[in-house]
């Protein structure tokens, strides 16, 4: 676990990308968070693997519909993920103590039906904000267009935001400045925070067959680099603006950054290392959220050196060389923001789907 504590060195919060009420209950969490793990996220991806590889939550389904028979699938659902990020939060707390709120949160989404409404997004980060009832939470918000004022009206209320779906550079310079928006609205600055997920792997897992598509030399030679380069440049921009005069009067009123967390960070191309983009990105007021299998290859084998200020010119030249292949990364990461919230609601249905399932089982066995 020296490891985790050498990311902390270099000012990198390693937070875990899963969340089950068997870790929980099995006190595994507890044990991470004792060994450097600051944070977790969900999603509802992540979800609906817990709920489908264990019987962990049936009791708490059977105790639900005694209660209420006609409890729906969605309010098991509600029900359910505050519980875990409760407890997830209650293991996390001494850490939000201890670092006087900067770190320590668990992360709960809303609904990714929601993605493209901004009212009824606001509406339900406030209904899990007050269900949740934990100062460590934050509300997960896709950054889709909708998103954007819904982020901001969020932070201005003084609720913790985990902005998520961040695939473009252009697109994380909007959800930076509703950030700043919200938090020169909110009176109390300090007590909020919030991060800003933009994706690395997904962006590799796109570009990379349209390099060998086109085969040459120049363009192989890019791949398993765009999505690094892509995060380092979303990175300048967060120098820019918070380190800047942009954010200089929120600075003086003791307002948080908002920091850039980086996530997925699994690698999906078994031809480069289990760990590299976890390795690429590390450096100072960053987050890294980290699948289980990838933490434990990093725990086993990666090396922690502060990586992500490095190369910049590398990077800026791989974006370049990019372009003159005639590759829209524009265009590839809209289409990713797209993926992304469709991936989101097919995981959740087929959540809602298996509830119904666990509903009309446990209710004929009981």
């Amino acid at each position: 676990m020296a490891r985790l504590i050498e990311l902390l060195d270099h000012g990198q919060s390693p937070w875990l990308d899963f969340i089950s009420r068997d870790l929980l209950d099995s006190g595994g969490f507890r044990e991470l968070v004792e060994t450097g793990i600051r944070g977790a996220t969900s999603n509802p991806t992540i979800f609906y693997q817990a709920v489908s590889a264990t019987t962990a939550y049936d009791q708490d389904i059977l105790d639900l519909l005694q209660a209420d028979p006609q409890t729906s699938a969605p309010t098991l659902y509600d029900w359910l993920t505050i519980k875990d990020i409760r407890m997830a939060a209650d293991v996390l707390r001494p850490v939000y103590d201890s670092s006087r709120g900067d770190d320590g949160y668990v992360s709960l989404e809303v609904s990714p039906h929601l993605a493209y409404d901004t009212e009824d997004t606001i509406e339900a980060a406030r209904h899990l904000w007050t269900e949740v009832d934990r100062p460590n939470l934050m509300i997960k918000v896709p950054a889709t267009e909708a998103g954007i004022p819904a982020i901001e009206q969020l932070i201005a209320e003084g609720i913790n935001v985990n902005a998520t779906l961040l695939f473009s550079v252009d697109r994380y310079v909007e959800v930076a400045e509703a950030y700043v928006r919200g938090i020169a609205r909110q009176e109390e600055p300090r007590r909020v925070a919030s991060v800003a997920s933009f994706f690395v792997s997904r962006v590799d897992a796109k570009v990379d067959p349209k390099l060998e598509a086109i085969g040459t030399p120049e363009a192989l030679a890019l791949r398993g680099k765009i999505a690094i380069a892509n995060a380092k440049m979303a990175y300048r921009k967060f120098k820019e603006i918070f380190h800047g005069e942009h954010f200089a009067a929120q600075r003086r009123r003791n307002a948080r950054v908002q920091r850039p967390l980086w996530a997925s960070t699994g690698t999906k191309n078994p031809a480069y290392s289990d760990v590299l983009y976890v390795e690429s990105l590390i450096g100072p007021e960053t987050v890294v959220t980290i699948p289980t299998t990838t933490l434990d290859a990093f725990l086993a084998h990666g090396e922690a050196l502060p990586t992500l200020e490095a190369k910049w010119e590398e990077a800026e030249r791989a974006l370049a060389t990019l372009k003159t292949l005639g590759i829209d990364l524009d265009e590839i990461t809209s289409e990713l923001e797209r993926e992304g919230v469709s991936a989101f609601i097919e995981s959740y249905d087929r959540l809602i789907e298996l509830l119904n399932q666990k509903r009309f089982e446990l209710t004929r066995a009981s």
